[in-house]
């Protein structure tokens, strides 16, 4: 485009009848009526068939730099650009955004592919190095208050992790080599969560943590579902999470034995 605007080809304008315009191969766009006389623009080899105003030579044009696409209709795109003024201001302001990643990134412009190349092989080692110490347990919180409710084994801890990929490794050690236990473990950042895991001869015995974690998940207004021994839930009002964790016992009690959940949860 911006060799065509370059090459500063004048622009001509003339009336001619339809059927002539159309053998010069005018070009009519977007199905418009056109009366017996059209104005016909012509810029070097492109002529088209247009009521509006146009420059002299495409030079006048000056810089021309592509905006955006829309799509309009099956089949057709709608292509958007700024030209003159316009496409300066729209390169300096890609400038400064470059200069402030770069500053942000402490690197010279002209390395900053280099240096988010290094961030995300970084990025690739850590996320690694985290998955191998969860799984050799380093780390887990899933020490917390113990107790035992009806003949189950209940342990209720907390968690930073917002990510339920965590949540879920911190479950499946707890769940090694235990039988009848019950973790819950209630997420303290962001928006709050809930996740619950259950051991393999509690879900053998019908138990769900789905239908464990809704009725904790409840207190706070909040629902949610899972595997049969993983579930999680988000905290529908994290000021009550508090309430949830100390209703926590009375609903496992409650959940054991079958009963509904307790009146006055969740309202």
């Amino acid at each position: 485009m911006n060799e065509l605007v370059l090459a500063n080809t004048a622009v001509t304008t003339r009336e001619l009848p339809y059927a002539e315009a159309l053998a010069l191969g005018a070009m009519a766009f977007f199905s418009e009526k056109y009366g017996d006389v059209v104005r016909v623009v012509q810029m070097g080899p492109s002529v088209e068939l247009c009521g509006g105003t146009h420059v002299r030579s495409t030079g006048q044009i000056g810089t021309f730099r592509f905006s955006g696409q829309t799509g309009v209709a099956a089949g057709v795109r709608r292509i958007e650009a700024v030209t003159g003024t316009g496409a300066l201001r729209a390169v300096r302001v890609l400038e400064q955004r470059l200069v402030q990643v770069a500053e942000t990134l402490k690197a010279q412009p002209e390395h900053l592919v280099r240096r988010v190349e290094q961030l995300l092989e970084e990025r690739q080692r850590l996320e690694a190095r985290l998955a191998e110490a969860l799984k050799s347990g380093g780390g887990s919180p899933a020490v917390g208050q113990v107790m035992e409710v009806d003949g189950v084994q209940l342990t209720i801890a907390e968690t930073t992790t917002e990510d339920r990929d965590e949540a879920g490794q911190i479950a499946d050690r707890f769940r090694e080599g235990k039988r009848s236990a019950v973790l819950v473990l209630f997420g303290t950042t962001g928006r709050g969560a809930i996740h619950v895991t259950l051991t393999d001869d509690l879900v053998s015995a019908g138990r769900t943590a789905a239908d464990l974690v809704n009725r904790i998940a409840a207190v706070s207004g909040g629902r949610g579902g899972g595997r049969p021994h993983f579930a999680s839930a988000g905290a529908g009002d994290p000021g009550k999470l508090a309430a949830a964790r100390a209703a926590t016992p009375g609903l496992v009690s409650a959940w054991l034995a079958n009963r509904p959940v307790p009146e006055g949860v969740g309202a």
